[in-house]
């Protein structure tokens, strides 16, 4: 009988996920199996696969023949490279020793592109998402701007409306106002300049006049009193009179 190794598949609608099995080619599909060696994943980026590569080769060598799906998949993990240098091994081309590092040296080739790959594909979904994520950001803003211009304006009318309600003072009282309330400049205090000192004038001596001698005043001597005599009052006025000018 021919066996393949194919492709069976499981899972649920639009996320199919497939067994890698090695069936006689009459049985079904999704049929009776000899073995399972492996799963394959597309549903992931990159696609998963997971295969057992000595029991692949194994039936590889005993005369197994892969669909083009599965022998896409060997050959991205390498059990095709390593059945042609086997091949090679049993024909004595070359040494297992020689087979085996050429092998590891496409094993670790193939690691490093896919490792690549793999990074390449996170970056571009982080740049998706960043784009996606400045997109809605933008987005918002635009929406708070609006919300925000609304208000504006609304705060505008409001402010119309309450300055046609309470008008402003005249401008000519604001003016006295800001006179008023304006801080007059104090001028720099001028320095006071030094006085000069006039010299002392001397005093000079006052001179003191001579003390002039009083003059002894004469004392008139005392008239001599006439003896009273009983006259007539007109005689007794003429003496008098030449009493004063005696005394005068």
């Amino acid at each position: 009988m021919s066996v393949k190794i194919r492709l069976a598949r499981r899972g649920r609608r639009k996320l199919a996920i497939y067994d890698v099995v090695v069936a006689d080619a009459r049985a079904p599909r999704d049929g009776r199996f000899i073995e399972k060696i492996g799963s394959y994943n597309p549903n992931t980026n990159p696609a998963s696969i997971n295969i057992n590569n000595e029991r692949a080769l194994k039936w590889l060598l005993n005369g197994a023949q892969p669909t083009d799906t599965v022998k896409a998949m060997l050959s991205y993990r390498g059990v095709m490279l390593k059945k042609h240098l086997q091949i090679g091994v049993l024909k004595g081309a070359i040494t297992q020793e020689v087979a085996d590092a050429k092998f590891e040296a496409w094993s670790n080739d193939k690691d490093t592109k896919i490792a690549g790959k793999a990074e390449g594909i996170s970056a571009a979904k982080a740049d998706v998402r960043k784009k996606a994520f400045d997109a809605e950001t933008a987005k918002n803003q635009a929406r708070l701007d609006t919300i925000k211009a609304r208000e504006d304006e609304q705060k505008a009318l409001l402010a119309a409306a309450e300055a046609a309600n309470n008008p402003a003072p005249a401008p000519v009282e604001e003016e006295v106002v800001a006179a008023e309330e304006a801080p007059v400049a104090e001028a720099p205090a001028a320095e006071e300049a030094p006085v000069a000192e006039a010299p002392a004038v001397e005093e000079a001596p006052v001179a003191e006049a001579p003390v002039v001698e009083e003059a002894p005043v004469a004392e008139a001597p005392a008239a001599k009193e006439a003896p009273e005599a009983k006259a007539p009052a007109a005689e007794e006025k003429a003496p008098e009179a030449g009493e004063d000018e005696a005394k005068a």
